[in-house]
């Protein structure tokens, strides 16, 4: 029997990925590829001032033309590759996902895949929880396995004033109900805390998801992107959220559901429910970061606070081939040093400025 170079070619094209899928693909630091985020749109319906403030997100912003948005299919194809490399979840994020029309449609089509351990790989969504009142079963029904919604105020007056709209606060309380309804379970609650604009509510916001069987957890307020105006002092670190909380509601650890999980767990004594902490200024960890972001535009960036990406919608619309595909993601992960969180106070001293990329255009 003869075998071509096209044929072996062909051979090769099947077997290396399946072969490189076995094994851990790690970076600089031996930090495993485990977790993808994919930024679905860099469109928001509103301008929370820590994301996407109106004085730079104005009627004036030139967000991305259609044609420059991975497609559905460019979006799976990828994921594809992120899989047999050793992701195992896969969050989409914004912008706000739900902009994004068909959604459900994405959602269907990643929850088809299955780890390089034959296990379904499970599919997550971070929104605002605007449109989610009316979507959620929708998106449940489409194979969605979890998912976690802002919310920065619980009156009225301190959510407008973190999100800029005029948007009530009850259309968001009204989506999380109901993805909590239609069985999207755990929800998962984020509240970004920013000292002397919602810092004041931390104890409500506790009280209000407390004995739900919902996660309230509260975020360490970060220097993404360029525009958000961030400073230190505004920080209200973890330690203090935790003591605002424990004074009215005592808590005691919990391990953490993963290794590398990002929120640190605490119980209610009583049993009242669980809350978290994500303290990503104070309490640095990455050294435990197992995520990769693809942007709305298919550029793959390795850190939140990066400044650079690999662009990978060139070379996937060009033509190139899934196993070179994988073989640049790959080289990309092998490559990252990142560790901008460890970093951060010793650059602060040095006052030089880094020009990092907007968070609303690779996801929280």
């Amino acid at each position: 029997m003869i075998v071509t170079m096209s044929d072996l070619s062909e051979k090769l094209s099947i077997v290396a990925p399946l072969y490189r899928g076995a094994f851990a693909v790690a970076d600089t630091m031996g930090r495993p590829l485990r977790d993808l985020r994919i930024s679905v749109t860099d469109r928001c319906n509103l301008r929370c001032t820590y994301c996407m403030p109106r004085a730079v997100f104005d009627e004036n912003h030139s967000f991305l033309p259609r044609a420059e948005l991975l497609s559905f299919e460019e979006i799976e194809r990828l994921a594809k590759q992120f899989v047999l490399l050793g992701v195992q979840k896969i969050r989409l994020t914004g912008g706000e996902p739900l902009l994004r029309r068909g959604i459900e449609q994405l959602v269907e089509r990643l929850a088809r895949l299955q780890t390089t351990a034959g296990t379904p790989v499970e599919i997550a969504l971070t929104t605002n929880g605007v449109l989610l009142a009316k979507k959620a079963q929708a998106l449940k029904d489409a194979g969605l396995a979890r998912i976690t919604i802002s919310l920065d105020g619980f009156s009225e007056v301190t959510f407008r004033r973190m999100s800029d709209s005029e948007v009530p606060v009850q259309t968001v309380l009204d989506g999380i109900a109901e993805a909590q309804r239609v069985g999207l379970a755990p929800v998962k609650v984020n509240m970004v805390v920013r000292r002397g604009v919602n810092d004041h509510e931390i104890v409500a916001m506790a009280g209000n998801f407390r004995n739900s069987g919902m996660v309230l957890r509260f975020i360490e307020y970060m220097d993404v992107g360029c525009s958000n105006g961030w400073r230190m002092d505004e920080v209200v670190p973890a330690r203090e959220i935790l003591e605002h909380v424990a004074a009215r509601y005592p808590l005691r650890p919990v391990d953490p559901n993963y290794a590398g999980e990002v929120a640190e767990r605490w119980l209610y004594a009583d049993g009242g429910g669980e809350i978290g902490v994500i303290a990503s200024v104070t309490q640095a960890f990455c050294h435990e970061c197992t995520r990769a972001r693809l942007s709305t535009d298919g550029h793959l960036y390795t850190c939140l606070f990066a400044t650079g990406g690999l662009d990978l919608r060139e070379p996937l619309r060009a033509g190139m081939m899934e196993d070179q595909l994988a073989e640049l993601i790959e080289a990309c992960w092998q490559r990252r040093n990142d560790r901008y969180s460890q970093q951060r106070q010793a650059m602060a001293g040095t006052g030089a400025a880094v020009k990092k990329i907007e968070m609303s255009y690779i996801g929280g």
